[in-house]
């Protein structure tokens, strides 16, 4: 084994020092043999190269004279005075191998030469058989370019056949109509030269009875042909009408089928109407059922309607002479158009009216916290005695200048120093009490009965000031339509501003508007109105029927919002609210609401300060709670209204 192993040493060694030679002939037969012979050659001495190694005695040279001695040629002498040292000995020893595998080593270096050439001889062959496929390559390439290039020649040539073959089929065809144009005139001009030799011959018939006989026979034959076609014509189109009939029906028919599609539109449009009918019908039966039995309730439980004429006799036995002041006169412009609840605030006004003429002094309701500040004296206060017209025009000034200023404090004490600045500080109060009880009394005065809902805090000044603002945009757009400038508008123009600068207003709300404008049933468009009348006030500061409509509507809008807000939030009156469920509720019912007026709404029902609102989704929005009527009552007192339109519900 460890003679195999030197073996392989000896090679591997061998094979490293051995230069490889620099140039190497290569022999032209060799390179011509087949290559799988050249391949199992090559295999046969690489398994010559790895057969097991020989015995360590077929390593060593034989030695000869003696057994197992080396031979005595060259070494040193022997005997007792002679004596090898044992370095010695070893050294000779290894002299002796190195000298028999001398041989072997040779025949190593041999064959690895041999090797050696093979290989390159075999990537010689390599590299000519890849300069072989390379050339087949360029060849392919160049028979690939020429083959494409005598494709695009032969579609060149296939497209041009083509043309030309149409070219030839157009021809063809033109020939052959020229043909059949030719054969044609031929015929003709035979019959024409048959019909000239019968017409100068007239005796031949008599002369040839063969060709007579022929003739017949083909007539005949063409008569039966002709029968037979004529039958097949009746047997195919018997049935047939003419185009001109049978256009005339069809415009007929369709004619008859718009009037039928429009009966029936219209029948369908009567019996909806029907329906609709009806139904208003059995409405209606059922309303006047419940107001008879209404009516049968009343009279049995109700008292009986007031005599209002007492109020108007003028006789001076009458207990009554002296209720209203101004006779039967005054009291019939008074009553005029007013339900009893109205004649009996009517009737009450007047009635506190003359009490306050009769007093000379107020007392004082001191100084409790819940006097109001511009009210909170000790003592006697003087009656000053003003007229409505006076106290009405004493508010108007009070509002021009509220508006004039910034608005820094607030109302009550607004008021009172207005008083101050007025009157002086000696007579303020004593007009303070004065004013006060007046539009304390006077509900149906428009100027009063809206001072007093601010100056109590039932009402907030932004109502007024948007209700002044609205009424002012609705004139200047009415001005604006007026072109002429002559104070005139139609009733066209008139109902198209009101929808324009009341979007959100129903038909019905836009028909009550115009009526109070003057409209009537009678009324065309081409109707001229007096706009500039409709905003016009009275001594007393009372307005038109049209500015007290927008006024009525604007109070029945807020509480028909208010009321679709709890209807949206499903709760009672009497359970509590939290701040993001009102939101919420809010923002479904009038989903164009923008984030201030919202927080505006949110503060104003749960008496916070903008600023310590919590922000949307903060957790502390849900321990802001208040009563839900208590939460309504605070939005009732400011401005708020619709400001969008709301989204449709989805059809179920």
């Amino acid at each position: 084994m460890a003679c195999q192993q030197s073996r392989y040493h000896s090679f591997s060694s061998a094979s490293r020092l051995q230069p490889r030679p620099s140039g190497v002939t290569i022999d032209e037969s060799f390179l011509t043999e087949d290559k799988s012979t050249q391949n199992r050659k090559l295999l046969q001495k690489r398994r010559t190269l790895e057969l097991p190694a020989a015995p360590l005695s077929h390593c060593q040279a034989p030695v000869l004279g003696g057994t197992g001695k080396l031979p005595t040629q060259g070494a040193p002498p022997t005997g007792p005075g002679h004596r090898f040292h044992p370095g010695t000995k070893a050294a000779a020893h290894q002299r002796e191998k190195i000298r028999a595998l001398e041989p072997l080593k040779a025949k190593l270096v041999t064959v690895n030469e041999d090797c050696n050439e093979r290989i390159l001889a075999m990537r010689a062959e390599e590299k000519y058989e890849i300069s072989l496929l390379k050339k087949e390559k360029m060849n392919l390439l160049k028979l690939i370019d020429k083959k494409n290039e005598e494709k695009i020649s032969l579609q060149s040539e296939v497209t041009k056949l083509r043309k030309n073959l149409a070219e030839e089929y157009l021809h063809y065809l033109s020939e052959r109509d020229a043909r059949k144009i030719l054969i044609a005139d031929l015929n003709e001009l035979r019959y024409q030269r048959e019909d000239m030799s019968l017409a100068q011959s007239p005796g031949i018939w008599g002369e040839d009875p063969v060709k007579l006989t022929l003739a017949l026979t083909m007539t005949r034959q063409d008569l039966t042909r002709t029968q037979m076609e004529l039958n097949t014509m009746k047997a195919n189109f018997g049935d047939v009408v003419p185009r001109r009939d049978f256009e005339m029906q069809e415009k007929t028919n369709k004619h008859l089928q718009e009037q039928l599609d429009t009966l029936r539109a219209s029948y369908e449009e009567v019996r909806k109407e029907h329906e609709i009918l009806m139904q208003l019908h059995m409405s209606t039966l059922k309303e006047r059922d419940q107001f008879f039995s209404e009516l049968q309730e009343i009279q049995r439980t109700s008292t009986p309607r007031p005599d209002w004429t007492k109020c108007k006799d003028s006789s001076s036995l009458s207990p009554h002479a002296d209720v209203v002041a101004g006779g039967p006169d005054r009291w019939q412009m008074l009553a005029e158009g007013k339900n009893s609840d109205q004649l009996v605030d009517v009737l009450l006004e007047e009635i506190g009216s003359g009490l306050l003429r009769e007093k000379d002094f107020f007392p004082g309701l001191g100084y409790g916290e819940a006097i109001p500040a511009f009210l909170r004296f000790d003592g006697l206060v003087e009656n000053k005695k003003p007229s409505k017209k006076d106290v009405v025009n004493l508010l108007k000034d009070a509002w021009k200048e509220r508006l004039a200023e910034e608005q820094k404090e607030t109302f009550p004490d607004f008021f009172f120093n207005f008083l101050e600045h007025r009157f002086g500080p000696s007579d303020a109060m004593a007009w303070a009490y004065t004013i006060f009880e007046n539009i304390k009394i006077f509900h149906s005065n428009e100027v009063m009965s809206q001072f007093y809902a601010v100056l109590m805090g039932k009402r907030s000044e932004n109502v007024y000031v948007t209700q002044k603002e609205t009424v002012a945009q609705l004139l200047k757009e009415m001005t604006n339509a007026d072109s002429q400038n002559e104070g005139l508008l139609t009733m066209e123009q008139f109902n198209t501003v009101l929808k324009s600068t009341f979007p959100l207003k129903t038909e019905e709300q836009i028909q009550e508007l115009m009526e109070a404008g003057g409209w009537h049933l009678s009324s065309s468009n081409a109707d001229l109105l007096n706009y500039r009348s409709l905003f016009m006030e009275d001594e007393e500061g009372q307005s038109e029927p049209f500015v007290q409509k927008l006024w009525e509507q604007y109070m029945d809008e807020k509480d028909e919002y208010l009321r679709q807000l709890k209807q949206e939030l499903g709760i009672e009156l009497h359970e509590e609210v939290t701040l993001p469920k009102l939101r919420g509720g809010l923002m479904t019912i009038d989903p164009s609401l923008d984030k201030q007026t919202v927080n505006t709404y949110m503060s104003q029902a749960f008496q916070l300060p903008e600023s310590e609102m919590p922000e949307e989704g903060d957790e502390k929005e849900e321990a802001v709670v208040e009563i839900l009527q208590t939460a309504l009552e605070r939005l009732q007192v400011i401005d708020i209204r619709r400001v969008g339109p709301r989204e449709p519900e989805p059809a179920s």
